[in-house]
């Protein structure tokens, strides 16, 4: 079993409950793990014989794309978009950050963190 991390992938995007948030966006962050097999891989040097990370990636962009209210909506979908990926993942966690939410306050993050397990 081994871990693939894609980690501080950035994005401009228009999540967010607030009108302006939809209209004006922010930065985030997203960190994604996922577990998969990776003994075949270890042995045979082959990405066919693993996640190709790439397609994480794909994933992760499309869906920031995609406008959500929540970022828990937001993590559900990019969690099903990377299951459809790799049927082989057995274990995704996912940490969304919105940069400087408009909290009327000064904040470096808001977070939201969540997994799935097969």
């Amino acid at each position: 079993m081994g871990t693939i991390l894609l980690e501080g992938m950035e994005f401009f995007a228009f999540h967010g409950c607030f009108r302006e948030e939809r209209i004006i966006g922010t930065k985030f962050i997203v960190d994604l793990h996922v577990e998969v097999d990776t003994t075949l891989a270890e042995e045979s040097d082959h990405l066919k014989d693993t996640v190709d990370y790439s397609g994480l990636y794909r994933c992760v962009k499309k869906e920031m794309e995609e406008k959500s209210h929540l970022l828990e909506h937001l993590a559900r979908r990019i969690i099903m978009a990377v299951q459809n990926e790799s049927p082989a993942i057995t274990f995704i966690e996912i940490k969304l950050a919105k940069i400087n939410p408009p909290l009327g306050g000064k904040m470096q993050q808001v977070s939201y963190k969540t997994y799935w397990k097969k």
